[in-house]
């Protein structure tokens, strides 16, 4: 089998081509990609080849994590059936390119059970299902209840809306783009330099910016937590003395575990969390050169989404 798909043919080398799919086996389905997200965290760095290396990277390379499909064939092994929608977070079925993460094509070939099954009404929005996973994961790394939310992109706004998902009182969120502001008024949303707010319990950076955790560390009160929600392509690094003074725990949220997903679901079937609004910019496979230079750099897109139905 072949499919259309994006492949990252080297750092800064973008092509929509046929690649060869692996044979299906016994647990494994077919899908028919609906909608794939455009990740401006990992994505980016394997974009640009700044990706620290892990076992396996390479190129060419098939990218994407956040793919909502439907299955045409099912394995008698693979748990799932013809015609379910199901959340794919990434595949590596391909013979001719790397599947890091594998998931932005028109077909896939993917274990049964690495899929998600997800409500047809929940549309596009389900690609934001890994991210929304990633956020809720964040959140409970921290020992205490996060006040203090940093960055106001994607992650960061699910991690806000997570908090407040849980019952507990709305977190402020530093941003230091005015663009990105908006939250609707379920929560405030301030440039760092105007918060006069006392110290955070917790904190949590979505922001992914080296630059951000000192101010953070200085905010926190004694004993306080500081969970890292993004990802960095570079050491990291902060201040020691500030966070020895306060005795500051610092935490890393890694990847999320079918455990959140389930999680997140639950809390979108039961109406306390909403992940509408989020994705801003949509295109279709044939314009993923244009889709990706605007998901990487334009601050007014939150989340890109391609479109694979109906592609040529």
């Amino acid at each position: 089998m072949h499919t259309d798909a994006i492949v990252f043919e080297r750092p800064g080398t973008l092509d929509v081509r046929r690649v060869s799919l692996s044979r299906p086996g016994d647990g494994d389905v077919v899908a028919e990609t609906l909608f794939s997200g455009i990740s401006t965290g990992t994505e980016k760095l394997l974009f640009d080849g700044t990706m620290p290396s892990f076992p396996g990277m390479g190129y060419p390379l098939v990218p994407g994590y956040e793919s909502v499909a439907q299955i045409v064939e099912a394995a008698p092994g693979s748990g799932r059936s013809a015609g379910d929608i199901v959340f794919v977070p990434g595949a590596n079925c391909y013979t001719d390119a790397a599947g890091l993460f594998g998931a932005s094509a028109a077909r896939l070939v993917v274990p049964g059970a690495r899929t998600v099954p997800v409500d047809p009404g929940m549309a596009e929005d389900a690609t934001l299902l890994a991210l929304a996973a990633t956020a809720y994961n964040a959140v409970n790394r921290a020992t205490q209840i996060p006040g203090l939310v940093i960055g106001h992109g994607v992650v960061g706004r699910l991690v806000a809306r997570i908090i407040v998902a849980q019952g507990h009182e709305p977190p402020t969120v530093w941003e230091t783009a005015p663009e990105r502001r908006d939250s609707g008024g379920l929560y405030p949303v301030i440039d760092p330099a105007d918060d006069t707010a006392g110290r955070y319990a917790a904190a949590i950076d979505a922001s992914g910016n080296l630059a951000a955790l000192d101010a953070a560390i200085a905010r926190l009160a004694k004993g306080g937590t500081l969970v890292l929600a993004g990802f960095y392509g570079d050491r990291v690094s902060f201040g020691f003395v500030p966070a020895f003074m306060r005795e500051i725990s610092v935490s890393i949220a890694a990847e999320f575990k079918p455990a959140d997903i389930q999680a997140v679901l639950r809390l979108v079937e039961t109406g306390r969390l909403s992940l509408a609004g989020l994705i801003t910019h949509h295109a279709s496979p044939q314009q993923a050169q244009t889709a990706y230079r605007t998901a990487f750099t334009q601050g007014g897109c939150l989340k890109m989404v391609i479109d694979w139905r109906n592609a040529a």
